[in-house]
């Protein structure tokens, strides 16, 4: 765990960052809303987490939104997931505590080097049993080495965080721009072109995908040892971050590879996009 000094050191960087970039000031001004902080606090995806959790509305009233066309504005209403698959009394917190858990304490500490690390899948049951140790002891959930030895357990409760969600982090209304994106031939273009997209997210979207880009960038620098490329990563990804807004076997499938190549474009650009 991070000290007290080393924390508000990051977070003074943090802060001159964020003055180099004027277009996420909006993001300042959420987490002052929520009365969180926007930036690194002992480990991956901390605080970004909770303006995210705090960004889902249920499936249901999802589709009705799409329906009526509002603006990604509705993405920032307080959720309310009484009936979500992770779900807690404060779900909010709750949200945090177990990305906090699952990214920081576990695969940051012990997987790394894991080979084939978010390839590779964990026993479904031991996975239902982290979901449900959440579910039932929130922070305090035991997910440690010695409980659950399998790194792919771990691993495999992060993707089906992500698959859970009703709003994907790459957004229902963002999806098509950024296939569009993905299909540009020339690679400086594309890029550029991602980077328009990406502005389009909503702000606790946006520090969310940020956050976890940060970490697949540092699966990749352990490549060597995992066996797992910004392309793996893509495949495995893709259809976890993003899916169609309509329901549609034939339109996932065709996307793909699309799907595949944003992922990988935005770990191997983590630095230039974010």
């Amino acid at each position: 765990m991070c000290s007290q000094e080393l924390w508000l050191e990051n977070e003074r960087k943090c802060a001159m960052v964020r003055k180099s970039k004027p277009s996420r000031k909006r993001q300042e001004l959420l987490a002052i809303a929520f009365g969180v902080k926007v930036g690194l606090k002992g480990g991956f995806l901390w605080s970004p987490l909770k303006l995210f959790a705090c960004s889902q509305i249920s499936s249901l009233v999802r589709r009705a939104a799409l329906t009526h066309n509002d603006n990604h504005f509705n993405y920032e209403k307080t959720h309310n997931f009484k009936v979500h698959t992770f779900r807690g009394p404060h779900w909010c917190e709750y949200c945090a505590n177990f990305m906090w858990g699952l990214i920081a304490q576990g695969v940051r500490c012990s997987g790394l080097k894991s080979e084939g690390l978010y390839r590779v899948s964990g026993f479904t049951e031991h996975i239902e049993d982290v979901k449900m140790a959440f579910d039932r002891d929130g922070e305090k959930a035991d997910i440690s080495a010695n409980i659950y030895p399998d790194i792919n357990i771990i691993t495999g409760a992060l993707k089906l965080y992500f698959r859970d969600l009703p709003i994907p982090i790459i957004t229902y209304d963002t999806y098509s721009k950024f296939i569009e994106a993905a299909k540009i031939s020339n690679a400086d273009e594309r890029l550029e072109a991602v980077h328009e997209v990406l502005m389009l997210l909503p702000p606790a979207h946006y520090e969310t995908l940020r956050y976890l880009m940060i970490h697949l960038k540092k699966v990749t620098m352990n490549e060597k040892d995992n066996l797992m490329n910004a392309e793996n990563l893509g495949i495995v990804f893709g259809p976890t971050l993003m899916r169609p807004p309509e329901d549609s076997t034939l339109t996932t499938l065709h996307d793909m590879r699309y799907q595949k190549l944003i992922v990988q474009i935005l770990i191997e650009n983590e630095d230039v996009l974010f």
